[in-house]
């Protein structure tokens, strides 16, 4: 009963939220591995008993029924150690991930398609030579060449695979390649959005005056708890046309809701809809999923910098801020886009919830801070990427970044800093101050981080732009 349930769990999803499922869980590649070995010996059986190819090779490469049998008793036990030792080594890879980082991570590694093919590959070796060792008989005069060097290849490639396995684990578990990994996956959910929506986007403006007032509109509030975790958006806006309504989200992919819950406001400008067939179009789930979800992959990579901070670890802290930071300026081209969508007709279908830079660079940044516990350190390289993102991102979000920064130094009330650790803050913070257009701001800043060291020390720290 489990089983019938689990698969017909699949069925119920839709096309994207079932992909990614399966991307992530551990057995569906070993699955296809395991239907081409069994073909593989199946072929390997009429090559042998079929077309008998030891007619036409030389027989030195052959070998007698007896003797394949040992042969393929030794390579299954090989194999199946093998198989033991790759499963032993990725439960270690996961537990060290689980609590070096953060749990998280489990689903990145085990989604990792290298991680997959591994698998597949000694679960494949293992059937494969599993059933040639069944079908070979005893017989002494019996001459049998393909099965024995297919299986030999086969042994051969499970522990050449082995060793790229151990490789791979190693690489994989180096803090740069886990969160350069993160925030590629995490672009890339971010692109297949952005592909998804822009054909409904247009390069008009809409004006809030046009739009409908809210007490006119009716609500679709939600019929179960958990995370919105996938919105249909062009199923959505064709039923949104069909119906002649204008429909609006009041929850983001990825939050939180709980039964009875406002999802949608509707305005009808015809007949009356029925509400319900709206909720075929999105996905509640009991967990976050990065399919539709900036946020998400933020969270992920600030809670890497987060344990690293507990365990001390500064070089894991200040690579995941690298990486948070390239991530936000992605997020910040991202969120400019307009959240209205239209339909074919160019008539507006869809208002999207959408949050501005602001929100997604408190996300990616404020719990590290928090955590943090003023360390001086840490506090700078969080300076230094909101100046480095000043260079590069548009105007429109220059205050955010300064005002970031301006709440970061209020953070040192009360605490004392060495001169060195303040004229490193102060000369990325007179960089953010002129990117941004903020030098009079930061001459209060200036006055209020001399605060910070003593007499002595402030008399070396600049006291201008």
């Amino acid at each position: 009963m489990g089983f019938f349930y689990y698969i017909k769990k699949y069925f119920k999803m839709s096309r994207r939220q079932r992909k990614s499922e399966l991307k992530s869980t551990l057995w569906f590649m070993p699955f296809w591995y395991i239907v081409g070995a069994i073909g593989l010996s199946a072929f390997t059986f009429y090559l042998d008993y079929g077309v008998d190819v030891s007619l036409y090779l030389p027989a030195a490469i052959g070998f007698s029924g007896q003797t394949l049998q040992v042969l393929l008793s030794a390579l299954v036990g090989g194999v199946l150690t093998l198989s033991a030792f790759t499963i032993n080594s990725l439960l270690v890879a996961l537990t060290t991930f689980s609590g070096q980082f953060s749990s998280k991570m489990l689903v990145n590694f085990v989604s990792d398609r290298a991680t997959q093919h591994v698998l597949g590959i000694f679960n494949g070796s293992f059937i494969y030579v599993l059933l040639n060792f069944l079908y070979v008989t005893h017989e002494e005069e019996e001459f049998i060449v393909a099965t024995p060097v297919l299986s030999i290849l086969t042994a051969i490639t499970a522990a050449v695979t082995f060793v790229y396995f151990i490789n791979h684990t190693t690489t994989w578990m180096q803090v740069h390649n886990i969160s350069f990994n993160m925030n590629a996956k995490s672009k890339s959910v971010q692109a297949a959005l952005e592909k998804e929506l822009k054909p409904y986007h247009l390069e008009k403006e809409v004006e809030i005056e046009s739009l409908p007032p809210e007490s006119d509109g009716k609500v679709i509030k939600t019929n179960q708890s958990g995370y919105l975790q996938v919105a249909d958006f062009s199923r959505l806006i064709k039923q949104a046309n069909r119906d002649s309504i204008l429909l609006k989200f009041e929850v983001r992919i990825g939050e939180f809701v709980v039964e009875g819950t406002p999802l949608f406001t509707y305005w009808e400008y015809g007949q009356t809809i029925n509400p319900e067939r709206y909720f075929k179009f999105i996905e509640i789930g009991l967990k976050q999923t990065e399919i539709q979800d900036l946020e998400y992959g933020l969270n992920k990579l600030a809670e890497v910098a987060i344990k690293a901070l507990g365990h001390n670890d500064p070089l894991t802290v200040t690579n995941t801020i690298h990486q948070i930071a390239d991530l936000l300026k992605s997020i910040g081209q991202s969120t400019n886009l307009s959240p209205y969508l239209f339909d074919q007709e160019q008539k507006l279908r869809i208002i999207l919830n959408q949050k501005d830079f602001r929100y997604y660079l408190h996300k990616g940044f404020a719990s590290i801070r928090e955590y943090a516990n003023q360390n001086s350190t840490v506090m700078t390289e969080l300076i230094t990427m909101v100046s480095l993102l000043s260079k590069t991102m548009d105007n429109e979000v220059h205050h955010d970044l300064w005002e970031f920064a301006r709440q970061t130094i209020f953070g040192f009330d009360n605490y004392s800093l060495y001169e060195n650790d303040c004229l490193y803050i102060l000369e990325q913070l007179s960089e953010l101050a002129k990117n941004t257009g903020n030098q009079k701001d930061y001459l209060f800043l200036l006055e209020y981080m001399l605060q910070r060291v003593s007499s002595k020390s402030a008399a070396n720290v600049p006291s201008s732009l």
